[in-house]
């Protein structure tokens, strides 16, 4: 399948000419659900992990909580197909009944939660990206790698789990990893990725509001601007804060990408030095909770048409079930002057 983002309503570097030299190159992953090998670029699927390396593992303290039962990730993958065979049984008989009492009696045992895990825990993995699959993917100067696996903590550390980044030649793992270790628990079910094969796609995008001049601001908040540069192609749309027109549709794409701006939200601009040398990071990936949000214009072209349906007790288009701070999405930044810097986590 291919997924194609539609057009920008205009071209947003023609109306205002200070944009252009600030475009990059994003590329969207488009993750739907799959069943990947460790030979595919995927969201939760298998990694071409080297059989004689050790598994990664979390040894950080983890705080202890009880307003919520632990599941294991076998517990939620039973949980999401009772979940779907509930959702397929509504849509052909909206009266019921939907769920089974084998079911019910099995997802009683499951909410019965899992001990807390003592010791180091299993990490998990939440992408693999290939090279020949995503050839614009940031990776480290002069390196061959060609393989970035990224698995992360399923608790907390704090707000969000804690991530592993791993670069890697794949011709050389020989002998992969038949069968990795999983955790005993995860603190949220919403920490274990559904398994996704993806369809990268490049788009291009301009910094967010916010990280833009003073100038710049000011003429995007200008309407008299907007309707001299649009002309009649300037709909009544965005009238009062046109400003909101570029943030929502042109300047930084949603979903799962590479690359690209960071899409702020939920805090201001911050500076993302790197922890080791202080140069300027730069965004690798964005782990995102939903692959758009109310702005229908990111929807790819095929989705529009045939609409995907929605995975049940999901935010509109969550294919990976993963969801970061309630709706947000976690960015993942790398220094680069050296891969062997520590990277930094985000919540933009």
């Amino acid at each position: 399948m291919r997924y194609t983002t539609p057009p920008r309503p205009f071209d947003v570097a023609a109306l205002f000419p200070q944009l252009a030299p600030l475009a990059r190159t994003a590329t969207r992953l488009h993750p739907r659900p799959g069943s990947p090998t460790p030979h595919d670029s995927s969201v939760g699927g298998p990694l071409l992990w080297p059989a004689d390396e050790p598994w990664p593992h979390c040894e950080a303290p983890h705080e202890r909580e009880t307003t919520k039962p632990l599941l294991s990730p076998d517990d939620v993958r039973a949980w999401r197909r009772h979940r779907s065979a509930c959702e397929e049984r509504r849509l052909l008989d909206p009266q019921g009944p939907w769920i089974t009492p084998e079911e019910l009696a099995a997802e009683k045992e499951i909410l019965a939660g899992r001990p807390w895990p003592e010791g180091p825990i299993a990490m998990l993995p939440v992408a693999q990206l290939y090279l020949r699959d995503v050839p614009l993917l940031p990776r480290p100067a002069q390196s061959e790698a060609d393989l970035l696996q990224v698995l992360w903590c399923p608790f907390d550390h704090p707000g969000h789990p804690k991530t592993a980044l791993f670069w890697r030649s794949a011709a050389t793992v020989t002998t992969p990893l038949a069968a990795p270790p999983e955790p005993s628990a995860v603190r949220f079910e919403t920490y274990l990725p559904e398994p996704c094969l993806l369809t990268p796609e490049t788009v291009t995008e301009y910094p967010h509001y916010s990280e833009l001049s003073k100038e710049l601001q000011e003429q995007l908040g200008d309407l008299g601007q907007w309707q001299a540069a649009a002309g009649p192609a300037l709909d009544g749309s965005y009238r009062i804060a046109p400003q909101e027109r570029y943030m929502d549709m042109l300047s930084t794409a949603p979903g799962w990408k590479t690359g690209g701006w960071t899409r702020w939200g939920l805090t201001d601009p911050v500076p993302r030095p790197c922890p080791e040398c202080g140069c300027d990071t730069e965004p690798l990936l964005t782990i995102a909770t939903t692959e758009w949000d109310s702005n229908e214009s990111w929807i790819p072209e095929e989705e529009q048409t045939d609409p995907t349906p929605l995975l049940p007790g999901s935010p509109p288009a969550n294919f990976t079930m993963i969801d970061i701070a309630s709706g947000y999405d976690l960015q993942l930044h790398t220094c680069p002057a050296s891969p062997d810097h520590p990277h930094i986590e985000l919540i933009p």
